[in-house]
């Protein structure tokens, strides 16, 4: 059974935060900092600073979209991960 990641990324290099859905979370964090996304290349290194799994692709994409809603730095701190 294929399960989604939902994630948020930090690049301490540009202080900024991106946020993504994924099957493959190690393959995503790796093009990211290859340079091979467009809007994340400038910000290389990237890490990750929050995951969760969803079951569907569906879900995983509405919790992204959540996310990007509310903002990276204020979903991290409703969560209390800062």
């Amino acid at each position: 059974m294929l399960r989604y990641s939902t994630y948020i990324l930090f690049s301490v290099s540009k202080g900024r935060y991106y946020i993504g859905h994924t099957e493959n979370i190690i393959k995503r964090l790796d093009e990211h900092n290859c340079g091979y996304s467009k809007s994340t290349k400038h910000g290389v290194p990237w890490t990750i600073v929050f995951q969760i799994e969803a079951k569907t692709r569906g879900e995983a994409m509405k919790l992204e979209n959540e996310i990007k809603k509310r903002g990276a730095k204020r979903y991290l701190e409703d969560k209390g991960v800062f």
